[in-house]
C-alpha cells in the first residue's frame, strides 16, 4: 500500500504540464483576451452596426431615386356601329403597346422634426453600443482578472498540499523506522500510512483544480489550444490599489458604464417622446421626374407618339387624427419616467454593492492580517512539535494535529488574501477603474 501510494504521486507529479513555454503577467493575458475574446469581437461588431446606421440616409434626411422601366400590350377585337347609316365596322388583331421609363426623386422636406429626431437617436444609440462595448470589455477584465489570481489560489494551494505530502511522507518514514525497532505500535504505523495517503490523494485531487483554472484561462484569452501550459509571473495574491469609499463612490457616480447606458435611455425614451409630438406638425414632400414615353397604335389615325420631359410637385399634408396619438404620447410619457425611476433603482443598488463590497474589503483587511499572526505562531508550534515528536514526547495523533493547524493556518490566510482580492476587483469595477489592471 505504500509503495503504491508512492508510486501514484510520483506519476501525477510526472504528469504535471510543463508550463515553461508560456509565461504571462497579468497585463499579457488582458491584452491578448482583448484582442482575441469572442464575445468581445462580437460586441465590437455590434457596436460597428450601431455605428453604420447613424446616417442622414437611415434618418430620412436624403431623398429617394428610383430608375423604373415599363412595357405594356393589349391585343384587341372591336365592332363600332355608326349612328348615322347604322353600318357596322370590325376590327380584328388590334395590337397596341406602350414603352416607357424615368427616373423618379421622392424627398420628404419636413416631417415635423421627426426627421431631426431619428437622426439624433441613431447618433444616442451608436453612443449606446460603444457603451455596451465598454461594460463587455470591463466585465472581461473583471472576469479574467479573478480567473488569473485564481489560478494563483490554486498553485499555491498545491504547493501547499504538496508540503504537506512531504511532512506526512517524513512522518511515515520515522514511524516505520520505530515501528521495525519497536519504538512505535501498529497503531502508530496505520495511522500514518492512513494520513500519508489522505494528503497524497488531496493533493491530486487539487491538481485538477490547478489544470480547470488554466483551462479557463486559456478560454478567456481565446486560445484555440485551451489544454495550452501556462505559467504566471506573479507566486503571490498582492493588494496593489489603495482604496477610498469616498473616492470609489464619486468614480461610481461619474464613471459607471452602467449608468451611463441608464442616461442613454433616458434620452432614448424623450426623443421617443418627441417623435410622437412631431406627428401635431404638417409634412411636406418634393417629388420630381424625367420619363419617356412611347405609345404605338395598330389602327389610330397616329402611328405612334412619344413623350419626354421633367415633371415635378409639392405635397403638404396635415394627419388630422389617427387614433393612436393620444394613447402612444401617453405610453412614450411613462416611458421617459419608467427611464427615470430605473436609472435612480440602479444607483441605489450601486450604492448598496459599493457599501456591502466595501465592509468586506475591510473585513477581509483585518482579518488577513490576524491570519498573517496565526501563521506565524502555527509554524513555531508546528516546530516544536516536531522537536517533541523526534524525541518520542508527542503522539502521532499530536503531531498530525499540529500539522493539521499549520495547514489550516495557510490555506486561511490564501482564502482571505483571495477574498480581499476578489473585492478590490469588484469595487474597481462598480467604479469604472477596473481597467487599471491593463497599466
Amino acid at each position: 500500500m505504500k509503495y503504491f501510494a508512492y508510486i501514484l504521486l510520483a506519476l501525477c507529479t510526472a504528469i504535471l504540464p510543463v508550463h515553461a513555454q508560456y509565461e504571462y503577467t497579468l497585463k499579457q493575458c488582458l491584452e491578448e483576451g482583448l484582442q482575441n475574446n469572442y464575445s468581445l469581437r462580437i460586441s465590437r461588431n455590434e457596436e460597428q452596426i450601431s455605428k453604420n446606421n447613424a446616417t442622414l440616409g437611415n434618418a430620412g434626411y436624403l431623398p429617394t431615386v428610383d430608375l423604373t422601366a415599363g412595357y405594356n400590350g393589349s391585343q384587341s377585337n372591336s365592332n363600332s356601329t355608326q349612328r348615322s347609316d347604322g353600318s357596322v365596322s370590325k376590327e380584328r388583331n388590334v395590337f397596341d403597346h406602350t414603352l416607357d421609363a424615368g427616373v423618379d426623386l421622392n424627398w420628404t422636406i419636413f416631417d415635423g422634426f421627426n426627421i431631426s429626431t431619428t437622426y439624433k437617436e441613431l447618433k444616442e444609440l451608436e453612443r449606446q453600443g460603444a457603451t455596451n462595448t465598454r461594460i463587455a470589455i470591463e466585465d472581461f477584465i473583471a472576469t479574467l482578472t479573478a480567473e488569473y489570481y485564481n489560478y494563483i489560489q490554486q498553485e499555491i494551494r498545491l504547493k501547499n498540499f504538496r508540503y504537506a505530502v512531504s511532512l506526512s511522507k517524513e512522518r511515515l518514514r520515522i514511524v516505520e523506522e520505530r515501528y521495525h525497532i519497536g519504538n512505535f505500535s501498529r497503531l502508530d504505523y496505520q495511522q500514518a500510512k492512513v494520513d500519508f495517503n489522505a494528503d497524497s490523494a488531496q493533493y491530486m485531487k487539487q491538481q485538477e483544480l490547478v489544470h480547470t483554472s488554466r483551462i479557463n484561462l486559456n478560454e478567456l484569452m481565446a486560445n484555440k489550444d485551451v489544454d495550452r501550459p501556462i505559467k504566471v509571473k506573479d507566486s503571490i495574491i498582492e493588494l496593489k490599489h489603495s482604496l477610498n469609499f469616498q473616492e470609489l463612490w464619486e468614480e461610481t457616480l461619474n464613471a459607471n458604464a452602467s449608468l451611463l447606458k441608464a442616461d442613454q435611455n433616458s434620452t432614448l425614451a424623450q426623443l421617443d417622446y418627441k417623435k410622437v409630438l412631431s406627428r401635431n406638425y404638417p409634412y411636406l414632400k418634393l417629388n420630381a421626374g424625367y420619363g419617356y414615353t412611347l405609345n404605338k397604335y395598330d389602327i389610330n389615325s397616329i402611328k405612334q407618339r412619344s413623350n419626354w420631359g421633367f415633371n415635378g410637385g409639392l405635397t403638404i399634408g396635415f394627419n388630422l387624427f389617427d387614433g393612436n396619438r393620444k394613447r402612444e404620447k401617453r405610453n412614450a410619457s411613462l416611458a421617459i419616467r419608467n427611464a427615470q425611476l430605473e436609472r435612480e433603482q440602479l444607483e441605489q443598488s450601486l450604492r448598496a454593492d459599493l457599501s456591502n463590497l466595501w465592509q468586506a474589503y475591510r473585513n477581509n483587511i483585518r482579518l488577513l492580517n490576524l491570519e498573517r499572526q496565526n501563521l506565524i505562531a502555527a509554524k513555531e508550534n508546528h516546530e516544536i512539535a516536531k522537536e517533541r515528536y523526534l524525541l518520542g514526547d508527542l503522539s502521532g495523533i499530536e503531531m498530525r494535529e499540529a500539522q493539521k493547524s499549520l495547514l489550516d493556518a495557510e490555506e486561511r490566510i490564501l482564502s482571505a488574501e483571495y477574498d480581499t482580492k476578489m473585492c478590490e476587483i469588484s469595487l474597481l469595477q462598480i467604479s469604472g477603474k477596473v481597467t487599471l489592471y491593463l497599466k
